[in-house]
Order: structure tokens, then C-alpha cells, then sequence
């Protein structure tokens, strides 16, 4: 354990989210995502029995997210909808990254097919144990740094 350090976040998930670069992307997905087959070569962490809310939650505590692009999170949007359509997960999920300032159109909705594709480029990809089917998520990670302004 670590003070100040969310109890989710074990030493590997923390190894991983430091050892991550501006603009990598970290996928958080639900306990149905085909992960090992996606995510071939990179690494694949576990957080059994945790749900997506809190996983986010956890991860967003250290992790910065981009604020140099439009949208630095994407989910997958759900099979037979169409954007704006949000599952109740999806919109709590939103609440909680807008607690971080985000606003609902920083967040992209992703056919599920595209959304593999992305997957398939990111740095690794969580699995937590959200039971929800569409309840995948893509993280782009920012910057902490001392202003460049005068």
C-alpha cells in the first residue's frame, strides 16, 4: 500500500500507467472483451470483480488525461444504437470524467468493429470486471508539466 495511492492500483497497473507516453492509449475493458486476442504482444492486466465506474475512478486518480486533443476518451458505442445514445453505465462513466472537467463531447462513441481496431493500438488493455456488454473504454493520456507561458 501507498499513501495517497488508490488500493486498485497495484504495482503493476502503476508500472504501467508511469511507464506510459503523452498520446498513448490505455483500454479499459468489460469482463467480456476480447482482450487476449486484441491486446497480442502488449500487456493484459486483470482487475477481477471491480466494475468500469470504479476502475476509471481508480485509473483517472494518477493518470492525466490529453487535453490536446478533441476527444481523449472514447467507448464503445452500443451494437443497434446511434450516437448520442449512452448506456446507464456509459452516462455514469461520463459523470465521473466530467467531475475531471471533461464534457460530453470530448467523449467519442466508437462502432464496436472501430473501436477493436483502436484496441489493437493501445499501449495495453485492462480487463475489469464489468458484467455490462459495451462497457469498453479508451484513455488517452496527457501531460503534468510546468507552463510553457512566461
Amino acid at each position: 500500500m501507498l499513501k495517497g495511492i488508490d488500493p486498485l492500483l497495484g504495482p503493476d497497473l502503476l508500472h504501467l500507467l508511469a511507464g506510459m507516453g503523452h498520446d498513448e492509449a490505455l483500454v479499459l475493458a468489460d469482463a467480456n472483451f476480447t482482450a487476449m486476442r486484441l491486446g497480442a504482444g502488449r500487456p493484459v492486466l486483470r482487475l477481477p470483480g471491480v466494475g468500469m465506474v470504479r476502475a476509471l475512478q481508480a485509473v483517472t486518480s494518477v493518470l492525466p488525461l490529453a487535453d490536446d486533443v478533441p476527444q481523449p476518451v472514447a467507448y464503445m458505442q452500443v451494437g443497434g444504437t446511434e450516437p448520442p445514445y449512452r448506456s446507464a453505465l456509459q452516462r455514469e462513466a461520463m459523470a465521473l470524467l466530467g467531475g475531471l472537467g471533461l464534457h460530453s463531447g470530448q467523449l467519442e462513441a466508437v462502432e464496436r468493429f472501430a473501436f477493436y481496431e483502436r484496441a489493437k493500438q493501445a499501449c495495453a488493455i485492462v480487463v475489469t470486471g464489468e458484467r455490462q456488454p459495451w462497457g469498453n473504454f479508451i484513455l488517452r493520456k496527457g501531460v503534468i508539466g510546468d507552463s510553457l507561458r512566461p
